[in-house]
């Protein structure tokens, strides 16, 4: 029995609206702790802060697979309203996530022996850089002991929104304990030990509303092990996944220092939020993708697809353009008064943007991959674009520093474009390879239209105002460019989109 559609409507946008605020509050969070640390304890510590937290979220990787398997079990007797399956299946996912937790808590005290001596530094002593390994790995074992399980039940039955708000919540109360706390003098050890109170705070208050909202749960039910047998079909490639987005880190460390790797951090903190902001507008599509392949609509596959690329496409160029004219001032201002590494480096950034563009321009391809469950059929491919970055990078980052280490990175998510823009057709749309090829070569060409006039102004914006202003009247510049050049080249499906989009905005408005 399917939930009535006003319901699914009204949780859509609830999740929607919720996932988007946590984003929001990720993202200036994600700006607001590096800023403190640079300020208060230096670029050495920063670096320290983000190659530990890199490790350790390398280490999250004993977990792959066991939530999105869960989630997927749980949706038959959720609907079925089978509350004896969906305890077998939550207390499966609760056992599972036990024994995660234990080979984390593993990894977390080799982490804390081992790191001390691989990268000595004297932001603090070894025994510090210990304890803050432990402190920095105890809100993962928090997730894994206490919220993972509700975290599960919650976003299968359509109300992730209560982990948004209480994850939105922890984000603002930790950057005010982390400026406050800073701003006293308190160690780096005892400020990053403090700043698991939020994290048991997010705890309390999504447990309690299961318990309350949901008392027939039981996670010590017979478990259903079985269930979950699908964890290993996606493990592989969480795997090479959390290698791409680590391994930067992770050679950064190996090869170069702790203030470099602070370099890497604060440009990179731009990317992320960049990545989440289009995030937001791509959330949700990858199930509506799914549905229409699972239903053989073949053509209603072909034309979406199309859409989506022509859309998507625009909003990238638009994006990383005006981060490759923008991220070295933004940069500059955002390290202002910090003199102990080079962080305005327009070499770096443009590289970044670039890096960003690439990694990007793969995803309408790689969500179909997701979409149609093919993660069988890219592991050979997924293992080659992980093998370039490691290897790449463990060749030109010694010689080249960041800009080898970037490097590697762009020539792996180029070699990932290339092999999904072939992939896809063959096995999936059917749709000629040429027409996303050409839409590709049209993205990178209008990035380079947008950039190169913002380039030869020249900006250099004095103020975070100023800089403000800059990045509205280049955005606005963007937009123009971008929906000019798709209007000259995909005219049909560009006006199609827009006529998509104005029918959405038209129901919402209407309340339909």
């Amino acid at each position: 029995m399917s939930a009535h559609p006003t319901f699914r409507t009204r949780d859509f946008f609830r999740n929607a609206l919720s996932s988007a605020l946590y984003q929001v509050t990720a993202m200036l969070a994600g700006f607001a702790i590096p800023r403190v640390l640079l300020v208060h304890y230096g670029s050495e510590a920063n670096g320290l802060v983000s190659s530990l937290g890199q490790f350790i979220s390398a280490f999250n990787l004993v977990e792959a697979g066991l939530a999105g398997a869960s989630v997927l079990a749980l949706y038959a007797p959720l609907a079925a309203r089978d509350g004896a399956a969906i305890n077998g299946i939550l207390s499966a996912t609760h056992k599972l996530y036990l024994r995660a937790a234990l080979a984390f808590s593993a990894l977390i005290l080799a982490l804390a022996i081992l790191y001390p001596w691989l990268e000595p530094t004297s932001a603090l002593a070894p025994r510090s850089v210990a304890l803050l390994v432990l402190a920095l790995g105890a809100k993962s074992l928090i997730e894994f002991f206490a919220i993972s399980k509700h975290r599960v039940f919650l976003t299968a039955s359509q109300k992730l929104w209560v982990v948004s708000l209480a994850s939105a919540l922890t984000q603002v109360l930790n950057v005010a304990l982390i400026a406050i706390l800073a701003r006293l003098g308190v160690g780096l050890v005892a400020l990053f030990t403090a700043a698991i109170v939020p994290v048991l705070l997010r705890s309390l208050l999504i447990t309690l509303y299961v318990r309350r909202t949901t008392p027939g749960l039981d996670f010590r039910a017979p478990p259903r092990m079985q269930a979950l047998k699908k964890r290993w079909d996606v493990l592989y490639l969480q795997i090479l996944g959390v290698v791409q987005r680590s391994a930067p880190i992770v050679l950064a460390t190996l090869f170069t220092d702790l203030k470099a790797v602070s370099v890497y951090a604060v440009h990179n903190l731009v990317l992320l939020g960049i990545n989440g902001v289009i995030g937001i507008s791509v959330s949700g599509l990858s199930a509506s993708f799914g549905d229409v392949i699972a239903r053989g609509e073949h053509a209603v596959l072909r034309r979406v697809t199309r859409e989506f690329e022509v859309a998507y496409y625009l909003l990238i160029a638009l994006c990383f353009a005006v981060t490759a004219a923008l991220i070295t001032p933004f940069v500059r201002l955002y390290t202002a008064g910090i003199h102990d590494a080079d962080y305005a480096q327009p070499l770096l950034g443009f590289l970044f943007a670039l890096n960003g563009l690439l990694y990007n321009l793969k995803t309408p391809q790689g969500m179909l991959v997701i979409s149609a469950g093919l993660y069988r059929e890219t592991r050979v491919q997924s293992t080659v674009q992980a093998l370039i970055i490691v290897v790449l990078g463990c060749v030109l980052t010694p010689r080249f520093g960041l800009t080898g280490l970037l490097l590697a990175s762009i020539l792996s998510n180029a070699y990932r474009d290339l092999d999904l823009l072939f992939f896809i057709p063959r096995n999936l749309t059917g749709l000629p390879v040429r027409e996303s090829a050409l839409r590709m070569l049209q993205t990178l060409a209008t990035a380079a239209l947008i950039f190169v006039p913002c380039h030869l102004l020249a900006l250099t914006p004095a103020t975070p105002l100023e800089w403000i202003r800059d990045a509205v009247l280049a955005t606005l510049f963007a937009a123009l460019v971008a929906l000019a050049v798709n209007l000259l080249f995909q005219r049909e499906l560009t006006l199609a989109v827009l006529a998509r989009l104005k029918r959405a905005v038209g129901r919402r408005v209407g309340g339909t």
